[in-house]
């Protein structure tokens, strides 16, 4: 059997009524024949949607094939101990154009009761915003559950929620339960739990070309949101060059940024997990082996196997990449 290698997958686009074209201008990704695209599915296990590889010897096969393959190999031993052939996360890149449904995700515990499903927490990772352009997450003050539901029936729910101007770098934790909403003009990395469990609370009584309003899921959102106040959810980190900034570490995923123009060498002999690098600007090479390298431009998602446990991040230009293992 061949090694494996740093692996890169065709992406899953979604045409969505809110898509625009930044996944084209701004990371260089060719979505036709589709007129917009909402989401680039850079990474996935979910049902329906699995990745394929478009690299090497093992192009065209599938991420669960080569999960029943490879194991513990390509995600780690103890990340395939407890996951099996799912893979456990779901990476995306997400463009805005409109702003998106206002929704929460269930934790693992209510999902699992009534979706069989994980449950959903997230990050997002700011990679280009317009002027001006904020988003939505968690409320502006604790409120109680009857609260909620009047400002909901009233239709000012925004009234209660809190909004927050973004720029280029700005990083959100979304844990389950966190009401949240990716605002206009907004193009984004997102991370998360392997689920597509979503709850969409408010669309802004949008139609779409039938006339139809979205469908919402007032009842099951109850149960399942967080109404308590915090007052500091935008995550604050230093930005170094040449050095690993951890950005989130939670239990289901760490996501650290990587500004870089000199070499960098990893070793991963201590962390039995699976890499994933986001390249989000620049170029560079994961070179792995015996000199072997794979080239990386930005917008390319790469998955390296848990057995790779030295790698060098060799630069091309200056670049910037997301770098997320469990």
């Amino acid at each position: 059997m061949n090694g494996l290698y740093p692996l890169k997958f065709r992406p899953i686009f979604k045409e969505k009524i809110w898509g625009g074209q930044k996944l084209r201008t701004v990371l260089n990704k060719d979505f036709s024949p589709l007129s917009n695209a909402g989401e680039s599915w850079e990474l996935s296990g979910v049902e329906g949607n699995i990745s394929v590889v478009t690299n090497g010897f093992l192009a065209g096969n599938d991420l669960n094939e080569l999960l029943e393959i490879y194991m513990g190999d390509l995600v780690g031993d103890k990340v395939y101990e407890k996951f099996q052939n799912e893979f456990p996360l779901l990476i995306k890149f997400i463009d805005a154009n409109d702003v998106l449904s206002i929704q929460v995700h269930p934790d693992d515990e209510l999902a699992m009761k009534r979706h069989n499903s994980n449950g959903k927490t997230e990050m997002w990772y700011v990679l280009q915003a317009d002027e001006g352009a904020s988003l939505i997450s968690g409320f502006s003050r604790k409120v109680s559950k009857e609260e909620y539901l009047k400002y909901l029936e009233e239709k000012k729910l925004e009234d209660i929620l809190m909004k927050h101007e973004v720029t280029e770098g700005d990083v959100f934790f979304i844990p389950a339960g966190r009401v949240h909403a990716i605002g206009k003009g907004i193009l984004l990395a997102e991370i998360q739990q392997t689920s597509d469990v979503t709850y969409r609370i408010y669309d802004f009584d949008r139609k779409d070309n039938d006339g139809n309003t979205r469908e919402l899921h007032t009842e099951l959102a109850l149960d399942a949101i967080d109404y308590e106040y915090y007052d500091d959810l935008r995550t604050d980190y230093p930005r170094e060059m040449n050095k690993t900034v951890n950005l989130v570490s939670c239990k289901y995923f760490n996501t650290n940024l990587l500004e870089f123009d000199l070499v960098i060498e990893k070793d991963f002999y201590h962390l039995d997990s699976f890499l994933i690098y986001m390249c989000t600007d620049g170029e560079f090479e994961i070179c792995y082996g015996q000199g072997e390298c794979v080239n990386v431009k930005k917008g390319e998602t790469v998955l390296v196997p848990a057995e790779l446990r030295t790698i060098k991040l060799n630069p091309l230009k200056k670049t910037k990449v997301l770098e997320v293992h469990l």
